[in-house]
C-alpha cells in the first residue's frame, strides 16, 4: 500500500557566504523561510515541523504564496531532499514532475525527447515504445516530432512534456503546475488527461494557483505558510480560509 507519512520533519539550508544580518534578511525575504542564528553560519529553515500522513486515494491540493514552502515539501516527499530534522518515510514508486523541460535535449528530435522524458519519470524504453503514438496524437505537432527541440516555441515545448508526463502509471504524483504556455483549447485537452493520470495513481499531491484545477483533481488542501502547515482539511474549507472567499462556490457557479 502506497504511503507518505512525516514526522516533524524540517528542511534546513546553509548559507555559507552570508556575511551580514542585512544579507540574511534579504534572503528571507526571498526564501520565505526562517533564518536560525544560533550559528556563525545563516540556516533558512525551508520548512519546520511537518507531520504529514497520506495513503491511498489521497488527493491533496497544497496552496500558500511564492515561497511558502510548497516547492520544498514536494521534494522533500519526493526524497531528492533529506530531512534535516525528524523522518520522512515513503513507500511507493514517485513520479515529481517539478519542471516540464527536466530531462529534454534542445539538441535531438521531439521524438526521441519522448523516450528520454519517460526514462526519467521511471518508464522502461520498451513501456514508452508502446505509448509513443498515443503521445505524439495528444501533442498535435505532427511533422515537428522529428525535428531538433530547440526549434519549438515555449507553448509546443509544454505540449511534448505533457503528453509524456500524463502517458506515465505512478503509484505516488507529485505535481507542480508549470502548463500556462498553451492555449486555452489545448488547456482543457490537458485537463481530460490530467484527470485520466490521477485516477491512475494512488496519492496526489499537487501544487497550483489555479483555482479550478486543483477543484478538478483534489478533495482536501494543505495550506503552507512560512514553511509550516498553517492548515490540512477538506478542499472547499481550506481555500476558503486561504482566499477569504467560497472559491468553489464561484467556480460552481460558472
Amino acid at each position: 500500500m502506497v504511503s507518505i507519512d512525516l514526522d516533524g520533519a524540517g528542511v534546513d539550508f546553509p548559507i555559507f557566504d552570508a556575511k551580514t544580518r542585512s544579507l540574511k534578511k534579504a534572503v528571507l525575504g526571498r526564501a520565505g523561510g526562517r533564518i536560525g542564528t544560533e550559528s556563525r553560519v545563516a540556516i533558512i529553515e525551508a520548512l519546520r515541523d511537518i507531520t504529514l500522513s497520506l495513503r491511498q486515494g489521497s488527493r491533496v491540493a497544497l496552496v500558500g504564496h511564492n515561497g511558502a514552502g510548497k516547492s520544498t515539501l514536494l521534494r522533500l516527499m519526493s526524497g531528492i531532499y533529506e530531512p534535516t530534522r525528524g523522518r520522512a518515510s515513503v513507500v511507493g514508486k514517485v513520479a515529481p514532475v517539478f519542471d516540464l523541460a527536466v530531462g529534454m535535449d534542445p539538441e535531438i528530435s521531439g521524438l526521441e525527447n519522448i523516450l528520454i522524458r519517460g526514462l526519467f519519470l521511471g518508464m522502461t524504453r520498451k513501456q514508452m515504445d508502446a505509448r509513443v503514438d498515443d503521445i505524439a496524437a495528444f501533442t498535435e505537432l505532427g511533422d515537428y516530432l522529428t525535428m531538433p527541440l530547440r526549434t519549438y516555441s515555449t507553448g509546443m515545448r509544454v505540449r511534448l512534456a505533457l503528453g509524456v508526463v500524463t502517458s506515465v502509471d505512478p503509484q505516488i504524483l507529485l505535481l507542480d503546475e508549470g502548463i500556462g504556455a498553451v492555449d486555452a483549447e489545448f488547456l482543457a485537452k490537458a485537463r481530460d488527461r490530467l484527470k485520466e493520470l490521477v485516477d491512475r495513481s494512488g496519492i496526489l499531491v499537487f501544487a497550483s494557483h489555479s483555482d479550478e484545477f486543483l477543484a478538478d483533481l483534489c478533495d482536501t488542501a494543505i495550506w503552507m505558510e512560512h514553511g509550516t502547515i498553517r492548515e490540512h482539511g477538506p478542499l472547499r474549507d481550506v481555500l476558503h480560509h486561504y482566499k477569504g472567499r467560497d472559491v468553489l462556490a464561484e467556480i460552481e457557479a460558472r
